[in-house]
């Protein structure tokens, strides 16, 4: 299983983004490999379908995913949850992504 982290230069959450998720991989014995993909220009933001930072992909594909865009662009991302809008997953929120991605057919066993 292949993970990516997209970021832009300056985002201040996609640190806090990737400790949560080494953090559940460790805690269900998951062996990922996780990079780093910095994005800093718009014709870069365009090229990826980057929808905001931090976004983490799983084999390619958004981990929460969001309706396709005419545009893409530099900019921080939100996430909803139970309790409001939030700069990053929590671990209850990536937990649960990470689970349904397992039960469609990605590799690796949460």
């Amino acid at each position: 299983m292949k993970m990516e982290i997209l970021y832009f230069d300056g985002c201040p959450t996609y640190l806090k983004a990737e400790d949560t998720l080494r953090r559940i991989l460790e805690e269900e014995g998951v062996d990922a490999e996780v990079e780093l993909v910095s994005v800093n220009t718009a014709e870069e933001a365009q090229e990826l379908r980057f929808p905001g930072s931090p976004t983490i992909r799983v084999d390619g594909e958004d981990l929460f995913p969001v309706p396709e865009r005419a545009g893409y662009a530099l900019g921080c991302r939100m996430y909803a949850n139970s309790e409001g809008l939030r700069w990053s997953p929590t671990d209850e929120m990536l937990w649960e992504a990470l689970k349904k991605k397992e039960s469609g057919g990605a590799e690796g066993s949460l």
